[in-house]
């Protein structure tokens, strides 16, 4: 029962971002369920075939690079797909960037590099793929779209100027896309990640004083590892999460209870 619970079999999947970080362990565990084909994006494109190389020992992974910030590129990389597959089966947005500046010094590009990234990409590229993921999706198999947010858009306790307000507005965007695309059989969740060994988080790690902090700070006083995301996005990709639909889950490790 659990085998089908959580099963990936057959599925078709697509992962922004999931090159390296909290995507290439979502691929992963997707893998490890029986996911038939993975698509993963990356700006860089040595390293995004280089990840789909790497995952292609456990199953098919197809590397898409390009800047899905850019709407043309979003536009090619649908082209893309549509030309390879009838439908799919989990879209998976967790492609993100940060800008760290002091309050009297926040450049507009930093502000626009990360809103269009974080927000406006997740949210053309469904929009995009909506038609395969809609084709087949049935009431006892829906589709999933998963939006990868933060706890940075819970807490108020943040000097992340633009990447905190993006991922307030992923969780509500989330929320929106849950309420509106329920009917075509698509459940929309967002994971809100706390503190993970990533590239994007290792100015923290790597300041000795500052992660020595956190971790006493943390409840369960450690950082996420890779298989932290991993059950939640496979619950939330798998029939194990077919009825959660509109929710925003922290993994966190205790952070938003302090």
């Amino acid at each position: 029962m659990l085998d089908q619970l959580f099963s990936m079999q057959d599925k078709v999947c697509v992962i922004t971002g999931g090159a390296r970080g909290l995507g290439f362990a979502i691929a992963q565990s997707f893998f490890a369920a029986g996911a038939r084909k993975i698509y993963i994006t990356a700006r860089t494109a040595n390293v995004c075939q280089a990840a789909a190389e790497k995952l292609s020992v456990h199953g098919e992974c197809i590397a898409l690079p390009g800047d899905i910030s850019d709407m043309d590129e979003i536009q090619r990389l649908v082209k893309t797909l549509k030309e390879h597959e009838e439908s799919i089966d989990v879209l998976v947005n967790n492609a993100g960037v940060g800008w760290l500046s002091k309050l009297g010094e926040f450049p507009e590009k930093g502000w626009d590099k990360v809103m269009d990234l974080n927000v406006k990409a997740p949210f053309f590229l469904t929009q995009a793929l909506l038609p395969l993921l809609k084709q087949g999706a049935t009431a006892s198999n829906s589709a999933s779209v998963i939006n990868i947010g933060s706890i940075a858009g819970i807490l108020g306790r943040t000097d992340t100027f633009s990447y905190a307000p993006s991922k307030a507005a992923i969780h509500q965007m989330t929320r929106n896309l849950a309420a509106v695309m329920a009917k075509d059989k698509i459940r929309v969740n967002a994971i809100a990640p706390g503190r993970f060994h990533t590239k994007m988080t290792e100015y923290a790690s790597e300041n000795k004083a500052q992660y020595e902090a956190e971790i006493a700070a943390i409840p369960l006083h450690r950082w996420g590892i890779d298989r932290d995301i991993m059950g939640v996005a496979l619950m939330l990709a798998s029939q194990a999460g077919a009825y959660v639909t509109g929710q925003i889950i922290p993994v966190d490790g205790g952070m938003t209870l302090v």
